[in-house]
C-alpha cells in the first residue's frame, strides 16, 4: 500500500528565471494577499447573508458577484504561491495574522457592513500596490500582472459599494 507523501516545499527545485530569494519574497507578499482575499471573501459572504433593509436585493446580488470573484481569486493566488515553491496559508489563524481585513466581529447594521467592505477593499488595493513592486523587483511579471488586475477589481468593488450609500 502506498503511503501519502508529506506536503513539503523544495523551492530550490523551481527554476523559472526568478531567483530563489526573490521567489520567497514574492510568495510572502502573495501569502498576505491570499489572507486578505480569503478574509474579505468571508466578510463579503457574511454581508450577503445578513444584509437587511430597502437595498437588500441590490446588495445581496452585488455581494454575491463579489464573493464569487474573491473565491476564484483566492484559488489563483494560492496556486501562484505553490508555483513559486512555497506553501499557501490555509488556516484562519494564518489569515488573522497576515490580513489587513478587519474581521473581529460581524457588523449588524447595513451601513456598517457596506462601509466595512469599502474600507477593506481600499486597504487591500493600497497594500497590493506594494506587492506589485515586490513582484516587479523580482522580475515576476506574471505575479505583477495578477496583482495589478486584483487592484483594479478591489477599486471597482469599493466604487460600487460606495455608490450604494451615497
Amino acid at each position: 500500500m502506498a503511503t501519502a507523501a508529506k506536503a513539503t516545499t523544495k523551492p530550490d527545485n523551481v527554476d523559472t528565471g526568478i531567483e530563489a530569494k526573490d521567489r520567497k519574497e514574492v510568495a510572502k507578499a502573495l501569502q498576505h494577499g491570499l489572507a486578505d482575499t480569503y478574509s474579505l471573501y468571508l466578510k463579503t459572504l457574511g454581508v450577503h447573508w445578513n444584509i437587511v433593509g430597502p437595498a437588500f436585493y441590490s446588495v445581496h446580488k452585488l455581494t454575491e458577484a463579489q464573493y464569487e470573484d474573491l473565491h476564484a481569486a483566492a484559488d489563483v493566488i494560492a496556486e501562484r504561491i505553490r508555483a513559486l515553491g512555497e506553501i499557501a496559508p490555509a488556516s484562519f489563524g494564518d489569515y488573522t495574522k497576515l490580513s489587513v481585513v478587519d474581521s473581529s466581529e460581524t457588523p449588524r447594521q447595513a451601513d456598517a457592513m457596506i462601509k466595512g467592505l469599502i474600507t477593506d477593499n481600499e486597504a487591500i488595493a493600497k497594500r497590493m500596490r506594494d506587492f506589485v513592486e515586490v513582484a516587479e523587483d523580482a522580475d515576476d511579471v506574471f505575479t505583477a500582472d495578477l496583482l495589478t488586475a486584483r487592484i483594479g477589481k478591489h477599486e471597482e468593488n469599493a466604487w460600487m459599494l460606495r455608490a450604494l450609500i451615497s
